[in-house]
């Protein structure tokens, strides 16, 4: 979903990365630029296929995967910003020099401003912003494990609990 409000925000190129094949066509179908398995290619080679001579200004890292976060350093424009989304299950260890002398920010979760989330999103959901596509089950409450078994699964996108 973070794809496609960056999208809707204005953002040129949207690329996002995984080896989950639905995931991947669910990126597309919500807009993603590219969508990259990143078993089958390099984030330089998509950079240099859109034409891009820096590196991405904004990165999210959602995974929590260690090398997904170095590749991502190493493949951001300078001064970029990079939200730090994903729990790693482990130590990383990183090439700070990247860090340094590129100017990147990188911002942790540091809490939700829930009323000033609501309201963005309603503006852009008003706006024309359309995630129907990451919602992927509707489940009754009481069918909450079917939803955590979806996810856990990988072949989901949103799971929506109905109460």
């Amino acid at each position: 979903m973070a794809m496609t409000v960056a999208r809707h925000a204005g953002a040129c190129f949207v690329k996002v990365t995984d080896v989950n094949p639905r995931r991947l066509e669910l990126a597309k179908k919500m807009g993603a630029t590219r969508a990259v398995n990143v078993k089958t290619e390099t984030q330089e080679d998509v950079q240099r296929q859109l034409g891009m001579a820096e590196g991405f200004d904004v990165g999210m890292e959602m995974s929590g995967n260690p090398s997904a976060f170095r590749d991502m350093l190493k493949n951001m424009a300078h001064g970029g910003k990079i939200a730090m989304l994903g729990i790693p299950s482990e130590d990383i260890s990183i090439d700070w020099n990247l860090v340094v002398f590129n100017m990147l920010t990188i911002h942790g979760i540091y809490g939700r401003e829930m009323y000033e989330t609501w309201y963005k999103m309603t503006v852009m959901l008003q706006s024309g912003l359309d995630i129907s596509p990451v919602i992927t089950h509707r489940l009754h409450y009481t069918e909450f494990e079917q939803g955590f078994a979806a996810m856990k699964s990988g072949q989901s996108g949103k799971v929506i609990l109905k109460w």
